[in-house]
């Protein structure tokens, strides 16, 4: 085995272990009733699945179809689109003092629905590559799903115990993101360097722009809501994205694509979000429209 391959390995395994870290500590961290109390909203829900699962979708497709970014970036670029449900989103959340109710159980829903949709549309929408559906439904379900429900578990049987977890998951996956980005911007630099100045840093922009703007118009008119759909729908679940790059999709620059887009969310959103929330009085009060 090579040094590249080394370290490639280790950016593999680094990133599955903070996919399966990153959902235990949510789950660990969370009730039913704080996920699903925000979820009875009918109308805002269907809005939230509309941006998510439709125009986001749509929009990076569209993106791929007129702009001339490389066949593996497309790939990257539709992986995100079908992607929702960041485990970072009620951290931009709070920063834009918007509904957290709300944001943690958006963040949910979109995480478990992403699980199955992602095997259903993404052979959709990249024609002539190979997809299969159940290999991806498989990986999703027991990296994010099955630790998620574990947490949950764990936090319904002792509040304390969940905490304990959480904090412990939540450490570990700290370290195993920083690990995975430092090997895989080792590994792909020369790749990632390429992508400066490149087609596909626009797209990149586009979409993240472009997908805030689709969740804040599909938010209504309370504030601490509009932002919590806007930044749902900007800030994509690269976890997700990752188990499914890695696993279909292993050898090409989908990935370091995938990284870039991380890091230039959040150069994005972690700002947009502060700025949110400096239109706020304050983070009190803001409920959800009934």
């Amino acid at each position: 085995m090579t040094l590249a391959e080394f370290v490639g390995a280790i950016a593999g395994l680094s990133g599955l272990l903070f996919v399966v870290t990153s959902m235990l500590g949510m789950g660990a961290s969370l009730t039913m009733p704080m996920i699903l109390q925000p979820l009875k909203n009918v109308k805002l829900v269907i809005l939230a699945l509309v941006a998510n699962f439709i125009l986001v979708p749509a929009l990076a497709y569209a993106l791929t179809l007129f702009l001339p970014i490389a066949d593996d970036l497309k790939i990257g670029l539709i992986v995100l689109g079908c992607a929702a449900g960041a485990p970072f989103l009620p951290k931009l959340a709070q920063n834009a003092k918007g509904s957290l109710g709300f944001s943690v159980g958006l963040m949910v829903l979109l995480m478990v629905v992403t699980i199955f949709y992602m095997p259903i549309v993404m052979p959709l929408l990249l024609q002539g590559v190979a997809v299969n559906p159940w290999d991806i439904a498989k990986s999703l379900i027991v990296l994010m799903l099955v630790p998620l429900a574990i947490g949950l578990l764990v936090r319904s049987h002792s509040a304390e115990d969940g905490a304990k977890l959480s904090q412990l998951m939540n450490k570990i996956s700290g370290l195993a993101i920083l690990v995975m980005m430092v090997a895989a911007l080792a590994t792909n630099l020369s790749n990632i360097i390429g992508f400066i100045g490149s087609w596909g840093i626009l797209a990149l922009i586009l979409f993240l722009v472009g997908s805030l703007l689709i969740g804040m118009l599909l938010g209504g008119r309370d504030q601490g809501v509009r932002a919590v759909m806007g930044l749902g729908a900007a800030q994509r679940n690269i976890s997700a994205a990752i188990v499914v790059v890695t696993q279909n999709f292993a050898g090409t620059d989908a990935l370091p694509f995938t990284l870039v887009a991380a890091i230039l969310g959040l150069l994005i959103l972690m700002p947009a979000a502060k700025r949110m929330g400096g239109k706020q009085e304050s983070g009190q009060g803001l409920e959800i429209p009934g």
